[in-house]
């Protein structure tokens, strides 16, 4: 806690004032939690001052709030190129991220519980900078960010608005941002220690070497490739659901099961059921071989019986005996786009909906994927490929990305 009030102070982040009747007072409250590893050993207790933000008034203590957050499949297009191209990955932490947000709005904070100003008790803190739990805070350090970089030679990606990228002759470093993990690359080493300097001259940062651990995917890096996983998150989901001794699936859901709405079933969790379905959605970042089965378990989230939630935990099952299964990008490979669709027709037997797949791979790596019920109902199987090709081709947008990667549509 002493540590948190120590970067405020570092930071310049408030500053002490009267309290009066006009102002609109921001609660504040403690947070704690155990940082872990990769392979779930406690690293650091962290204890994080957070405000109460919803006690906010739009128009008066806050206004515009949006920022661009980097999609999983661009973080996934990095490592697939930086892994063709031999470029090893580097990663680099902001400490207290919101902390660097300058904020315009007039803002006042109650003092933080159990460390008020015996000389002012009646005082509040106005803000400076941006604090955990504001409606602001990730926009304010966005632009922060970005007006940083642009100033030190960095171009923004024209479709992504959190990668950049600098070029210096024929060298060239790139850089990813998500919020406050910045992930890192270049062909010359002296790119990536300039790149450093610099972070570490304006923000308070902490360099964690190569990429090993970034948004709940395990990375590790060798001259052959790069392999990605999720197995320390499927240990925890496991825990999470009491499923740690359950026997083993060969496949995530039976051939010959059919899902349905279940009128007269036995009702279930639904507050459960759909953490189970957000958890195993998140799997789906690093396991396509489940991506068609929890969609299909997702479509009974409103009112789901003991037939969904069995069908949902097979799932588990099969995750048990799969859990060092990943994605691996091989370096040998050349540098071409493709992207594949396919669909069902009428697959689904409640509003005889077709079902869209999608696949695109850079050389010989997969970096995205999705299955989605169609929004219309097809009249023929002609039509159900059309609008899986459709949604196939709504990912040129990872092609526009990277000018100088050719690719073939199918």
């Amino acid at each position: 806690m002493h540590e948190e009030l120590n970067q405020f102070t570092r930071n310049d982040v408030w500053f002490l004032a009267p309290k009066s009747d006009e102002m609109n007072i921001i609660g504040s409250k403690w947070f704690f939690r155990n940082k872990l590893d990769e392979v779930g050993v406690i690293t650091r207790n962290k204890a994080r001052l957070v405000v109460k933000g919803y006690n906010q008034e739009e128009g008066i203590d806050y206004g515009e709030t949006f920022a661009p957050v980097a999609r999983l499949e661009v973080v996934r297009l990095l490592l697939a190129f930086a892994c063709m191209s031999g470029f090893k990955l580097f990663q680099m932490d902001v400490k207290s991220v919101f902390l660097n947000g300058i904020i315009n709005e007039e803002d006042y904070v109650e003092q933080p519980p159990g460390f008020e100003d015996h000389q002012h008790p009646n005082h509040v803190y106005k803000l400076k900078k941006a604090l955990y739990g504001l409606k602001q805070p990730p926009r304010k350090w966005y632009e922060r960010l970005i007006n940083f970089l642009l100033s030190n030679g960095y171009e923004k990606g024209m479709i992504d608005k959190t990668f950049f990228i600098k070029k210096s002759n024929s060298e060239i470093i790139l850089v990813q941002i998500y919020v406050d993990d910045i992930i890192f690359c270049a062909t010359k080493d002296s790119l990536c220690e300039e790149f450093v300097a610099a972070m570490q001259g304006e923000f308070e940062m902490s360099m964690m070497g190569e990429l090993s651990f970034f948004l709940g995917l395990q990375v590790k890096q060798s001259n052959d490739g790069v392999f990605l996983c999720q197995s320390k998150y499927y240990k925890e989901i496991l825990k999470k659901f009491e499923m740690e001794s359950c026997k083993e699936a060969s496949t995530p859901m039976p051939s010959s099961c059919y899902m349905d709405v279940v009128v007269a079933g036995k009702e279930v969790d639904q507050t459960k059921y759909r953490g189970l379905i957000g958890s195993l959605l998140y799997l789906t970042a690093s396991r396509p071989d489940i991506m068609f089965f929890v969609c299909l378990c997702a479509r009974f989230q409103a009112n789901p019986k003991e037939s969904h939630i069995k069908a949902a935990k097979r799932i588990l099952k099969y995750l048990k005996g799969t859990t060092n299964v990943g994605l691996w990008y091989h370096s040998h490979s050349p540098i071409h786009l493709i992207g594949y669709s396919d669909s069902d027709f009428a697959g689904c037997k409640l509003d005889r909906k077709s079902t869209s797949d999608t696949c695109h791979l850079l050389g010989s790596s997969l970096i995205s994927w999705h299955s989605k019920k169609q929004a219309s109902v097809a009249l023929s199987t002609a039509e159900a490929e059309y609008i899986a090709a459709g949604s196939c081709c709504n990912l040129f947008w990872l092609h526009s990305r990277n000018p100088e990667v050719s690719g073939d549509w199918m």
